[in-house]
């Protein structure tokens, strides 16, 4: 047997040099956890030896690769991974349990008050999703400090492997690396220490709502953005003339997809929507439906324009969030009084 299968022999289960067994040690069961849980992680662990000097012992662990356990968390459209090692719990609450105490939020906790913070305005991510009457709070503990990090859903614990995030995103503040989902997308791993220090900046409520459709006010009639949403360049092009006497602003889109994709851009806010039921892709119902998801549009009118004209199309279009309901073919003067009663078109502007 060489020196080196000598010395791995402290790596056997039941190997001890003890002289006794105690409950805490001498049963070779220590040094045996440590060589597999570095084997885990493709590491390896080497000992070197010299009578009357001394033993070391050498970790190698890949620097780009680690295993921990995280809980991933839902917000918007994003998700977050956060160590599990400094989650002391979970909790669903109501708005109504959120008071706010110098100009931030708190949530009374058992016997304890708890400083509050979204985690969306930490990272700046937009709240434009439709918000329930509750949101779940992440409890964090690092040390003595407590803080309840709010999400829109929790998602599960994994157990996932952290990815450096590369030179170009190094130092991002808040972010400890990233990782791979199952389904190829990625997920952001949060610094629980940095994100605490963070926090600490913000003031706004934990809870505030978006406003729904923004309401600056109007000084010309080009301030009122209107969306047309239908497969057919021809009936694009009659609507728009419909409405061009009185000088909106039109953005066109050719089905359901391309209207909802405009929308998350956030490069206008639109005051009123046309939108054709019958479309490839995405067609009326389904782009009304999502469309009422967002807090920004919640009150948007859309107004469908089809040639549908059954009672149950009707229904399903109120069911879906249409306020009003007009048939092909129809007149300009028509269509052109719909859409000034749903934006509140002043008559100056005329």
């Amino acid at each position: 047997m060489s020196e080196k299968e000598a010395f791995a022999l402290i790596f056997k289960p039941g190997f001890s040099t003890a002289a006794s067994v105690t409950s805490v040690s001498g049963r070779g069961v220590g040094m045996d956890v440590v060589k597999t849980n570095i084997e885990k992680l493709n590491g390896i662990i080497d000992i070197e030896s010299t009578i009357g000097k001394g033993t070391s012992l050498k970790l190698k662990i890949p620097l780009t690769l680690a295993i921990i356990q995280a809980l991933l968390v839902g917000v918007q459209e994003e998700h977050y991974a956060i160590p599990l090692a400094s989650v002391l719990e979970t909790v669903r609450i109501s708005k109504d349990e959120i008071f706010s105490v110098e100009n931030r939020s708190v949530l009374r906790l058992r016997n304890e008050v708890l400083s509050l913070v979204h985690i969306g305005d930490i990272f700046e991510v937009e709240r434009i999703l439709d918000s329930s009457e509750h949101a779940y709070v992440v409890v964090l503990g690092l040390g003595s400090s407590k803080i309840g990090l709010i999400v829109d859903s929790l998602i599960g614990q994994e157990e996932i492997v952290i990815k450096s995030l590369g030179d170009y995103l190094t130092g991002v503040e808040g972010i400890a690396g990233a990782t791979i989902r199952g389904d190829g997308g990625v997920t952001l791993i949060v610094d629980v220490a940095a994100l605490m220090t963070m926090a600490k900046g913000v003031k706004v409520p934990a809870m505030m709502e978006e406003s729904s459709s923004a309401t600056k006010e109007k000084t010309k009639a080009s301030d009122y953005t209107g969306m047309i949403v239908d497969d057919s360049k021809t009936d694009r092009t009659i609507m728009r003339k419909a409405l061009e006497p009185i000088g909106i602003t039109l953005v066109e889109a050719a089905d359901g997809q391309e209207a909802l994709n405009i929308l998350k851009q956030g490069d206008h806010t639109f005051d009123a929507m046309l939108v054709d039921i019958e479309m490839p892709r995405m067609d009326g119902y389904t782009l009304a439906t999502e469309i009422k998801k967002y807090n920004r549009y919640k009150n948007l009118p859309l107004i469908a324009v089809t040639s549908r004209t059954g009672k149950s199309d009707r229904m399903r279009g109120v069911e879906s969030g249409m306020v009003e309901y007009i048939t092909k073919p129809y007149s300009a003067d028509y269509l052109l009084s719909v859409v000034q009663r749903n934006v509140n078109f002043k008559s100056e502007f005329l």
